[in-house]
């Protein structure tokens, strides 16, 4: 009996997962090609393919999967699936999957390293010490403490909920806002993003890439937040007005900004990279040994669980 022929757009960093899929399937890298010569590629394996093993960076459109007669599942190695095209999917029956849970440690993590390293302002520190600005006396300028302030967590689902939890150790206080309300939770909601901001010293970005959340994040919710505000993002970058947040920073409207993904990534603009009250990631949430070989397994087990005629573990 053949092997399930699937279409791979991006390689897990776990070499036991790339060993699992190579054993149980017929598989065909499009990352292996040069960019110039994927379509071709895609063309001549086209009619055979049953399954689809993406990211969320990269996605899946209509227009591939309108190329792709034999597809019947999309496995997703990431959580986000904004760059999916559901509705083409939907309509043909086509299952899809993601990784929900087993990066939420990772994800949570990194957005209080990225909020300590903006409000004690590790880079500019690590800069000093670079520089030789210690030994020669160079005035530093002190940080401001986490007690007492308040962070507001747009987005309060497993992410946003582990994040206040690992910050609740340093005295903080928390409210969130999402369209539905947490039954049963003792943080306080907002009545929208913009009473969230308003009311928050650190906004943390946890909600899905959405039509609805698209620059959600704009210059009345950067203004809101204030001078001493923080903005941290490890959600994804479209709920930000890139050019909204860099006029913010420049001008003292908002003080600083920790943020591990963007726009239109890998692409950082510029004046970005250039403000000196930023800290900038290369999107890297879930970027651990530990929890890329998980996402793998679990991209894997869905796709194994299509192929033998069981629910998929994590369906979108």
């Amino acid at each position: 009996m053949s092997k399930p022929d699937v279409l791979v757009f991006a390689q897990s960093p776990s070499t036991a997962v790339m060993s699992q899929l190579a054993l149980q399937f017929e598989c065909h890298h499009v990352w292996q090609y040069p960019a110039a010569q994927q379509s071709s590629m895609i063309a001549a394996v086209a009619a055979r393919i049953r399954a689809v093993w993406t990211v969320g960076p990269i996605g899946l459109d209509a227009g591939l999967i309108a190329r792709l007669p034999r597809l019947e599942v999309v496995v997703v190695n990431s959580v986000g699936v904004d760059k999916i095209d559901l509705p083409a999917l939907a309509a043909r029956g086509i299952k899809v999957s993601n990784t929900p849970g087993v990066l939420t440690d990772d994800v949570a993590d990194l957005a209080v390293l990225l909020l300590l390293a903006a409000q004690r302002r590790l880079p500019a520190m690590d800069a000093y010490v670079r520089r030789g600005d210690w030994a020669t006396g160079a005035r530093l300028q002190p940080a401001h403490g986490l007690r007492g302030k308040t962070a507001g967590i747009f987005g309060f689902g497993r992410i946003g909920q582990a994040i206040a939890a690992r910050l609740a150790p340093f005295g903080m206080e928390f409210a969130y806002f999402q369209p539905r309300a947490i039954d049963g939770s003792a943080v306080p909601r907002a009545a929208s993003l913009l009473e969230l901001a308003a009311r928050s010293d650190y906004l943390i970005l946890c909600a899905p890439a959405t039509a609805a959340t698209r620059h959600a994040v704009d210059a009345e919710v950067l203004s809101a937040l204030g001078p001493q505000g923080v903005l941290v993002n490890i959600a994804r970058g479209a709920l930000v007005d890139e050019a909204a947040l860099v006029a913010a920073l420049a001008e003292g409207r908002l003080g600083a900004a920790a943020l591990d993904v963007f726009e239109d990534e890998p692409n950082v603009p510029a004046p970005l990279c250039a403000l000196p009250n930023t800290v900038l990631t290369p999107h890297i949430g879930s970027l651990t040994v530990e929890t890329r070989h998980a996402m793998g397994q679990l991209t894997l087990d869905n796709l194994c669980a299509h192929f033998s005629g069981v629910p998929l573990l994590t369906s979108v």
